[in-house]
């Protein structure tokens, strides 16, 4: 049944989004317009035309929606295996899942984590400028201490803790191992 209906809503769905589509509805609803006269612009006249588009557009939600849904899900996935497969962070997988608060939160976590970088970027070039480097060079050299901030501070690009077990940074001994990062806490130890 389910098969079925999918199959039936996405022949619909394709056969709406047509332009042929459009053009007969326009001429059904100007055939109803030269109508008007001879049916002397009667209740039933202007009953045909309502009834009508009303029962096709309540249709046409749920066969719609239902190709959406499946569109959305198909993307989902391809977007998922493309992080899966690439060094991205696997956090954002499955994050369509989540509550509008906890996306929005994840939203503000993601621009608050790139305003620091972007910050960190600036200040490096400014530092690299002020030494009197080309603008190139400034350049290279803000790189090479973001790289340094990104390796103090992001957890998949630090050095694994055991160095004598495995030499590499986190991120790539999790990759090796086909294991998946989900949650973590940053814990500095020190005097308060």
């Amino acid at each position: 049944m389910q098969q079925l209906f999918g199959k039936a809503a996405n022949a619909v769905a394709h056969a709406a989004g047509h332009p042929i589509t459009f053009v007969c509805c326009c001429l059904i609803v100007i055939i109803w317009a030269i109508a008007g006269p001879f049916a002397g612009y009667s209740d039933t006249w202007q009953l045909i035309i309502n009834t009508g588009t009303t029962i096709i557009t309540f249709l046409m939600v749920f066969l719609i929606q239902n190709t959406q849904n499946r569109d959305g899900a198909a993307v989902q996935a391809k977007l998922d295996e493309l992080i899966r497969a690439s060094d991205g962070e696997n956090v954002f997988v499955g994050i369509e899942h989540l509550s509008v608060e906890e996306v929005e939160a994840f939203r503000r976590r993601c621009e608050e984590a790139a305003a620091v970088v972007e910050k960190e970027r600036n200040y490096a070039i400014e530092e690299a400028k002020a030494t009197g480097k080309p603008e190139a060079i400034a350049t290279k050299i803000a790189e090479g201490k973001l790289n340094s901030f990104f390796k103090e501070r992001a957890l998949l690009d630090q050095d694994f803790f055991n160095a004598q077990k495995y030499k590499g940074s986190v991120g790539q001994m999790l990759k090796e191992k086909g294991l998946t990062l989900v949650k973590y806490a940053r814990v500095e130890v020190g005097a308060a």
